[in-house]
């Protein structure tokens, strides 16, 4: 497992300023005392979490689904689908009655708006460790 000194990088995806800045309050500099801190990458726009899903190595990935023009389910499905080892995805929907198009998606996690720093922090520690256990050393 990495060690505490190691970083993880979380995508946070959305087009208002102030849902991005609500997750990482939410997730914190450690969502777990046993994870690596994170380091956070915004981005407001498709095409940015597009060129940095694919220029950077990045862990988790949190999408805003009530985002416009671009909404994090699309972008989700998307990634799930050209992206190469694309990190898990936790995207937050508007209600609860939309889980099931964040199932069509393909979101490793789901949360609702309004943000619940609780379950957020907990999706992203979970996604976290799944993506360390998929990257652990063959032994």
């Amino acid at each position: 497992m990495s060690s505490a000194d190691d970083t993880m990088t979380v995508l946070v995806y959305s087009h208002d300023a102030n849902t991005r800045g609500s997750v990482r309050l939410a997730v914190g500099r450690r969502p777990d005392p046993e994870l690596p801190r994170v380091q956070f990458v915004e981005c407001a726009t498709e095409p940015a979490v597009f060129a940095r899903l694919e220029e950077e190595r990045i862990d988790v990935a949190v999408l805003d689904g009530e985002a416009w023009p671009a909404g994090g389910m699309g972008i989700c499905r998307q990634a799930k689908d050209e992206i190469y080892d694309c990190p898990p995805v936790l995207v937050i929907i508007g209600r609860p009655d939309d889980g099931w198009l964040a199932t069509w998606s393909r979101a490793d996690a789901v949360v609702s708006h309004p943000i619940d720093p609780v379950a957020l922090a907990g999706g992203v520690a979970d996604l976290m460790r799944q993506r360390l256990g998929r990257h652990l050393p063959v032994q």
